[in-house]
């Protein structure tokens, strides 16, 4: 296609726009020819920006599976995010030696117990020393959460742990109350337990209370031991393991996801998840990898594993969690296979040394998609889900561009002969796109899909913005599984959105080759993003699409243009082409060979698709200057294109305006009916702004 021909070669437009002309001289000087800085050769007016729209000349069909979700362990994105669970470090493995995030009540002692555990999984425990409890001064044990514990009124949450007593029989009270300890939400009283370990639940529901998070989760007793350890001196204690405090999940769901967080992705209208994640397959070390037959089945018997951003994983969230993520936002998984490499530089040889680990990956395949017939469909039937998950794509490994070896050409044909043989429907990813050096690139297979990466800068989003145009549509179709405008923190400002919507102008238009695309990361937890270490503080990676505490959450403005692209768009890609499209100089900064000249880069950014059934035209217009652009469309080939339309509109006053837990809805889409339209029309565009027209033809 040669929609974007125009924007190469251009000046930026001065802010006068339209409102310099007169609409008789304005169809004057369209008569005119233009210079090369888009202005009038005879006047030395500004022109004003053509776009021309074909509606008769379908140049791609619009991927029916363009937009969807990526997803890892960082910023606290399952725990302490989406993942319901709301005690940190339940399981206590946290840290080997020390209780963090446990604090005592009152006169108690705890401790870690490497001698008590609860299973070979969860092979430690908590030691609560009652000793010192009273009726007047109760001990126990207190967990602040992920940065609070959220407390809403009229909800019931469920609260569980496995313990047992050593000369101490309960009972236990468990309780939802402030941190100051003023005020309690809720709590309900175990009368009794036994000395080998059980487990106990209760249900804690609050009243009429106003909704905070400066709150923990505490049990407690006023009995310290039993009559006869008080006889014969011996202390009285009690151990805990997988302590757990659960709101109302998502589709109700035991095990489930936060449903305010659920609800802002529902509105993307993703078609896919990329699982489960990025560093997080790969993980550190290859012991830190996301070994996914470890986190199925009962969460008491997921051992956990710490993430490859310096913090604990539980593994409750675990590869059935992501299957019932998917089909709760009638989504597909797009699964992400451990291929033998991890981040600092751990690998396992292609050839005999791989073989497990491919037949890992044919098993974890065969979880999700095999029959109950089958060895593993049956577990997936025994962990709660008989019917088989759907599947198409199949990606091998993460980002193998960083193994120094370079055996990913090996690797992925490993893995690649072995899921074709078994599962010749499955298309397969490369993690090395045709965004790195051919060198590192597959050779001995041809991918189904090559994986491409992009995190750059509004200015180089905006100038790459036109680089899938002209690529050619041989080879492997391209999934761009990890992009991102690195432009505002902890999430994303008006300027990473329109550098955003520019980049997705180009995926969108280029769909018949770009087949899949997913921003990252998804989630950031915003409660703490200063602390030292990393792994103590809630963020450890800037521009997030979503942010959160632990009460609310919010969409970033580019979270909000991802909604914008996703919910307007046709089945097809309508011909286009443009003239004197503005520009701006961007001056790119210094690379290894030195400083790079300036650069022309367009200010206006566009894309059109329609939908082949009611034949509404979809056009997207993104105007990055701090003015009203004037567009002048033109649209042939359709017939009666109506002079009203909706229109989407997300528009800034600043390029730094943006959302946060303050302020969640300073920047969103605004809906109205848009009227001075047809098939030659003039519209000033906002500045700063994303616009979506729909337009309706007979």
């Amino acid at each position: 296609m040669n929609s974007n021909n125009s924007f190469r070669n251009k000046t930026i437009l001065p802010l006068c726009t339209f409102f310099l002309l007169a609409a008789t001289a304005t169809n004057f000087l369209r008569a005119q020819t233009t210079n090369s800085e888009g202005t009038n050769s005879i006047s030395g007016a500004p022109a004003i920006p053509v776009l021309q729209i074909k509606a008769d000349q379908i140049a791609a069909k619009v991927s029916p599976i363009l937009y969807g979700l990526m997803t890892e362990e960082i910023n606290f994105s399952y725990e302490g995010g989406i993942y319901g669970e709301l005690i940190r470090n339940r399981s206590f493995k946290a840290n080997s030696t020390n209780a963090i995030f446990w604090n005592t009540v009152g006169n108690a002692t705890i401790s870690v117990d490497k001698n008590q555990p609860l299973n070979a999984a969860l092979n430690v425990s908590l030691k609560l020393d009652t000793s010192y409890a009273s009726e007047s001064s109760p001990v126990g044990i207190a967990n602040g959460g992920y940065w609070g514990i959220p407390v809403k009124p009229n909800t019931a949450y469920h609260a569980s742990f496995y313990a047992k007593g050593g000369h101490f029989n309960g009972p236990l009270t468990v309780a939802i109350v402030s941190t100051n300890g003023g005020t309690i939400f809720a709590s309900a009283e175990v009368p009794k337990i036994s000395s080998s370990w059980d487990k106990y639940e209760v249900t804690l529901t609050t009243g009429d209370v106003s909704p905070s998070k400066d709150n923990q989760l505490i049990i407690t007793t006023t009995k310290p031991k039993t009559w006869w350890a008080k006889l014969w001196g011996r202390p009285g204690s009690v151990w805990f393991q997988q302590v757990s405090l659960f709101p109302p999940t998502f589709n109700n769901r035991a095990n489930g996801n936060r449903p305010d967080i659920m609800q802002l992705l529902a509105a993307m209208n993703p078609k896919f998840l990329r699982l489960p994640g990025g560093n997080y397959l790969e993980g550190d070390l290859i012991n830190e990898r996301f070994d996914w037959k470890k986190t199925i089945g009962e969460t008491s018997q997921r051992p956990g594993h710490r993430s490859p951003w310096d913090y604990w994983s539980t593994d409750g969230f675990g590869l059935m969690e992501y299957l019932n993520w998917c089909e709760d936002l009638h989504m597909e998984p797009l699964l992400a296979v451990y291929a033998g490499y991890s981040l600092r530089q751990q690998r396992v040889a292609p050839g005999d040394d791989l073989k497990p680990y491919v037949q890992d990956a044919l098993d974890e395949i065969e979880y999700i998609t095999g029959d109950t017939s089958t060895t593993w469909g049956a577990i997936r039937a025994q962990d709660g889900h008989p019917a088989p998950f759907p599947l198409h794509y199949v990606e091998v490994g993460n980002e193998d561009w960083f193994d120094r070896s370079n055996t990913y050409d090996a690797r992925f044909s490993q893995f690649y002969d072995a899921i074709k043989a078994k599962y010749p429907q499955l298309q397969i990813i490369s993690t090395v796109g045709n965004d790195h050096p051919e060198s590192l690139r597959v050779h001995s297979r041809t991918p189904d899909l090559v994986d491409e990466h992009y995190y750059r800068s509004q200015e180089q989003m905006e100038s790459q913005s036109h680089i899938y145009d002209d690529r050619p549509r041989t080879g492997p179709k391209v999934f761009v599984g990890e992009w991102a405008t690195r432009v505002g923190s902890p999430t994303p400002n008006m300027a990473g959105a329109l550098g955003d919507a520019a980049w997705m102008c180009c995926m969108e238009r280029n769909s018949d080759l770009v087949l899949m695309e997913s921003y990252a990361p998804l989630f950031v937890n915003v409660s703490d993003l200063t602390s030292t270490p990393r792994s103590t503080r809630s963020m450890q990676w800037p521009s997030d699409l979503i942010g959160y505490d632990a009460l609310t959450s919010y969409g970033s403005p580019s979270y909000y243009a991802q909604v914008m692209f996703s919910a307007h768009h046709g089945d097809v890609v309508l011909a286009t082409d443009s003239q004197d499209v503005p520009t701006y100089t961007w001056q790119p900064p210094r690379g290894r060979n030195g400083a790079s000249a300036p650069r022309q880069v367009p200010s206006l950014y566009f894309d059109a698709t329609r939908d082949s059934q009611n034949g509404t035209i979809f056009l997207k217009i993104v105007n990055r200057l701090g003015s009203p652009q004037s567009v002048h469309v033109k649209i042939t080939g359709a017939n009666n294109v109506d002079s009203s339309a909706e229109a989407a509109i997300m528009s800034a006053s600043s390029p730094d305006d943006t959302n946060s837990i303050q302020e969640p809805t300073k920047i969103v889409p605004v809906t109205s009916n848009v009227d001075g339209l047809g098939a030659d029309f003039t519209r000033a565009f906002p500045p700063y702004s994303i616009t979506v027209l729909q337009l309706k033809t007979n």
